[in-house]
């Protein structure tokens, strides 16, 4: 596709017999692509996540929905599903490689945005890869190993991926400052509260213990028997995580760091996460020397 471009521009001569400077116009033409709306795919787009996905590309410039793909709800239309005014006649489909082979052919710039599970991230990837479309991949408790193959294999293909442990700006913010934290403390121990069970420790406990491990040293030396329960599970470089679970009870993480000061004095920091509402966080941090 591409636009017509016109100029107008003022041309000067010189009559030499009456010394008369004359202006004539002239008009070039020229044509210059449109630049087309990069195609979003979500695989995974009935889930919750994937439906508040599909309503973000839609309102979002420069970018279209152009497949979803899920093993619910199939058949229906994407649009309706996320309950949007009106529907995007979009199916949502079980078949990836079908979503990506229509989508290659039109040569448009495609992205997968990749919210399955742990299990099928992998093979997702390399098919997107194979069709020249790069992946942004948020599955929550993704191996490390996994990761490590995702990185092998797309620079092997010359293709980007992106996994996103968190899409959280709050998180992100958590972990940097316990990374930070860690440099100047020795102990370590992580408090989550989550109104229900379901994976615990939570994917971003688990995140932060990864974070924290191999950078050089073991936490919680002191203290490292496993043997008693009421003393939580141990993550990474000895890192314990503490899980508390009551319904309707806010979802928050805390870190909490302690170590020997000046004159052998213990002084510690704590750096909390909590959730306000699904989408609002508030980060605090206190400390004591």
């Amino acid at each position: 596709m591409a636009a017509l471009s016109c100029h107008f521009h003022p041309i000067n001569y010189l009559n030499s017999h009456k010394f008369n400077r004359r202006i004539k116009h002239s008009i070039s033409c020229s044509a210059q692509p449109i630049q087309s709306n990069i195609k979003v795919v979500i695989n995974g787009a009935a889930k919750e996540i994937g439906r508040a996905a599909i309503v973000a590309v839609t309102n979002a410039r420069g970018m279209e929905v152009a497949g979803a793909v899920d093993t619910c709800h199939v058949g229906e239309d994407i649009g309706q599903v996320c309950g949007m005014e009106e529907p995007l006649e979009i199916p949502i489909l079980n078949d990836l490689t079908m979503v990506l082979g229509s989508i290659s052919q039109s040569k448009a710039t495609a992205v997968v945005v990749d919210f399955t599970d742990p299990s099928s991230v992998y093979d997702n990837v390399k098919q997107a890869t194979a069709f020249g479309m790069k992946s942004v991949v948020y599955v929550p408790r993704i191996k490390l190993d996994t990761v490590a193959a995702l990185s092998a294999f797309c620079e092997k293909a010359s293709m980007g991926v992106l996994v996103a442990p968190t899409l959280s700006i709050g998180s992100i913010l958590l972990q940097q400052a316990a990374i930070s934290a860690s440099f100047h403390y020795r102990n370590v121990e992580i408090v989550e509260s989550k109104p229900n069970a379901n994976d615990l420790p939570s994917a971003e406990a688990n995140q932060i213990a990864n974070n924290l491990s191999n950078l050089g040293q073991i936490y919680n030396r002191e203290d490292s028997s496993t043997d008693v329960l009421a003393r939580g599970q141990v993550l990474g470089d000895g890192i314990r995580v503490h899980s508390l679970v009551l319904p309707g009870l806010p979802s928050s993480t805390t870190v909490h760091f302690s170590g020997l000061g000046e004159g052998n004095e213990f002084n510690w920091c704590r750096f909390t996460l909590s959730s306000m509402t699904s989408q609002m966080y508030n980060v605090s941090c206190q400390a004591c020397c």
